[in-house]
């Protein structure tokens, strides 16, 4: 049966913590899953993870208890289809600007009648046809699938009222740098502007009962708590340096 313990998270109002994986390691992940990380990201889009690389790290992901989630390399039927036969439990799809494009998204993920992903036997997604019809297959997929769609332009800030209507979409993601390059302040989430538009997704979103996310260190994601965030994430490379320079301070004195 399929089960995705990190969307249950989110439906019953907790915060859901995870990282994101930019490079080929199933060895990561397992590790992420032991140290109570409740989600990985799959990163597809700006890493350097092939179609393959994913299938064993969802293993990994399953092996150690963690939900996969991946992110696409585009917003197209093909590759959010490729990632879901694989096996990942969602997709956080980048530079979703107007409720067309999340339309889209949810139809990759989802089957008939919510969408129109390609049915296929054999798939890592349904056990290979092992255990379950393929009619029990889709609707199992269908219930405990998640679409995150990420607002990352002025454009999706400005839609994000029509964006949230579309049936489907679990998640609205605001990425802080792309967001910061696109109100032309690159490499500045912390500007008052870049700030302001991301407060005011997460408060249209928190007034409709909907989902939020956004990434971080350790001290955005303290805030973005504060402003009623809960799906979060760090990155691995952030980690690493937090951890290092901790160590190294402590041990060098």
């Amino acid at each position: 049966m399929l089960t995705n313990p990190m969307k249950r998270k989110l439906l019953a109002g907790e915060p859901a913590f995870g990282v994101s994986v930019m490079f080929p390691s199933p060895h990561a992940v397992d590790m992420l899953g032991q140290l109570g990380f409740d989600w990985v990201l799959i990163d597809c889009e700006h890493g350097s993870i092939s179609v393959e690389s994913v299938e064993i790290m969802v293993l990994a992901a399953e092996a150690a208890g963690i939900t996969p989630i991946a992110r696409p390399p585009v917003n197209s039927f093909e590759a959010i289809g490729q990632l879901m036969d694989r096996g990942v439990m969602g997709v956080q799809v980048p530079h979703v600007n107007t409720a067309e494009d999340a339309q889209r998204a949810v139809e990759a993920v989802k089957y008939h009648p919510l969408g129109e992903r390609g049915l296929a036997a054999g798939v890592r997604s349904s056990a290979y046809g092992y255990g379950l019809s393929m009619s029990e297959y889709a609707e199992q997929s269908n219930g405990e699938t998640l679409v995150c769609v990420q607002l990352e332009e002025g454009k999706a800030v400005e839609n994000v009222e029509q964006i949230m209507g579309v049936e489907g979409v679990d998640v609205l993601f605001v990425g802080p740098s792309d967001l910061s390059q696109s109100l032309g302040y690159p490499g500045r989430p912390d500007n008052p502007v870049v700030r302001q538009a991301m407060e005011h997704v997460f408060s249209t979103a928190r007034a409709a009962g909907r989902i939020t996310g956004s990434a971080g260190n350790a001290e955005a994601t303290q805030r973005y708590l504060n402003q009623g965030v809960s799906y979060l994430y760090t990155h691995l490379t952030a980690l690493l340096s937090s951890g290092s320079k901790a160590h190294l301070d402590k041990v060098r004195g």
